[in-house]
């Protein structure tokens, strides 16, 4: 694996400019893709007070545009992932057709494995880090370095939540 600490440097750095938290959110966007790799990489902002969810940041947004909002539902991924802020990994094309509806238009893009972190705040899950990549691409040994970059995501996190 490349080193990530140049990486985590340059995501702290991004948190400092002005703008945010686009400027946070595009350093996390590339230093994931340098350290663990992504083809998709979307990040998804809970509101739970209207019980909806946000794509907020993606780096295909032909595909998967910006500022989509859906209900929030009670799937066994959001009960895991969000309600039990635990990582979720789909190693393959069976695992993310079994996790999300839009499996197909995944697969499309060439992608056939996920990796979901929560965003976690006091608590709370603040909203998810979505990596996806060809089968295979993701295992539990990346959990720790992306766990890092989720608690780097937490302040631009807020400051969406704080906006709507």
């Amino acid at each position: 694996m490349t080193d990530p600490v140049p990486h985590l440097s340059a995501v702290a750095a991004a948190a400092a400019q002005p703008g945010q938290p686009d400027p946070l959110f595009r350093a996390l966007d590339a230093a994931f893709a340098a350290t663990l790799g992504h083809r998709l990489f979307t990040i998804l902002v809970i509101h739970p007070g209207v019980k909806e969810s946000q794509r907020y940041y993606t780096n295909m947004p032909e595909a998967y545009p910006i500022g989509g909002r859906k209900p929030i539902t009670d799937s066994w991924w959001f009960q895991k992932v969000v309600t039990g802020g635990q990582p979720w990994i789909g190693k393959d094309y069976a695992d993310v057709q079994a996790a999300f509806y839009d499996h197909e238009l995944i697969r499309s893009l060439g992608c056939e494995s996920a990796l979901n972190i929560p965003v976690r705040w006091n608590g709370t899950t603040l909203g998810t880090l979505n990596l996806l990549d060809a089968a295979g691409h993701y295992d539990e040994s990346q959990l720790p370095l992306a766990q890092v970059f989720a608690g780097l995501a937490v302040t631009g996190m807020l400051q969406v939540i704080a906006k709507r």
